[in-house]
């Protein structure tokens, strides 16, 4: 066997493996019906069409989190898609969940999939558009994305956002009355992104609070930060997708 040299080496770039990080439990997602398809989807991998599926959805519905608790149930690795190039050397590959699959080289996606049904294992991607969307210049890799199924996370309602607002200001230990959870609910954009970089906000402002009580003024100066860098957090990279 030919011994590899760097350029070899540089040439096929390993994949990143992206560890699980507490942030991604299972306990700490949020069901919710925008997300009930996808999590029955999930739960049935021996029902997946050339045991293939995609989730898709904009930023914030919880597709990172999702796949995370995928992987984690079935000892599946979790690669960034954007670590994705050339000729990845995967084995001995058990299974995999690549997240932004839809920043992957299409050369080294193609290379998965075909890697993972030579071994007969499951592979769970995610991205933003559906599969059949995902620009490629390959024409085996389209069809197979084309013939993939997809499952959408849809957006979230308004209970969600506010069991999501809930559960972020208990996280960071803060305190607020009901009727500033309504009036923050009532002024942000209705994306879970907006809502965490609220509660960042706030998270801050009660630095100097002993008891982390959140007053109105830092409810307002929280709103005031977040509309005025909407670019932020309307990029989908301020909040998690652990969120949900």
């Amino acid at each position: 066997m030919r011994r590899r040299g760097s350029s070899d080496v540089t040439a096929r770039q390993l994949p990143l493996i992206i560890p699980s990080g507490p942030a991604y439990h299972e306990t700490s997602f949020v069901a919710d019906l925008s997300n009930k398809t996808a999590r029955t989807w999930l739960e049935r991998t021996e029902i997946w069409p050339d045991r293939r599926l995609a989730l898709w959805g904009e930023a914030g519905r919880g597709k990172t989190h999702l796949l995370r608790i995928w992987a984690a149930r079935s000892g599946a690795d979790v690669i960034d898609g954007s670590s994705l190039a050339g000729f990845p050397q995967m084995l001995p590959l058990v299974s995999a969940a690549v997240d932004d699959a839809d920043r992957a080289d299409p050369t080294a996606l193609l290379h998965l999939l075909n890697t993972a049904r030579d071994l007969g294992q499951p592979v769970l991607l995610a991205g933003r558009a559906p599969p059949a969307l995902w620009f490629s210049s390959l024409a085996d890799l389209d069809s197979r994305l084309r013939a993939m199924t997809a499952v959408e996370i849809e957006a979230a309602d308004d209970d969600l956002l506010r069991r999501l607002l809930l559960r972020w200001l208990s996280d960071r230990r803060l305190v607020a009355d009901e009727a500033l959870h309504d009036w923050l609910l009532l002024r942000l954009p209705r994306r879970p992104e907006a809502l965490f970089a609220a509660v960042a906000r706030l998270d801050e402002g009660a630095l100097t609070s002993r008891k982390r009580v959140v007053t109105p003024k830092m409810v307002r100066d929280a709103l005031a930060a977040v509309m005025s860098n909407g670019e932020t957090f309307l990029s989908g990279r301020s909040a998690p997708e652990s969120s949900r």
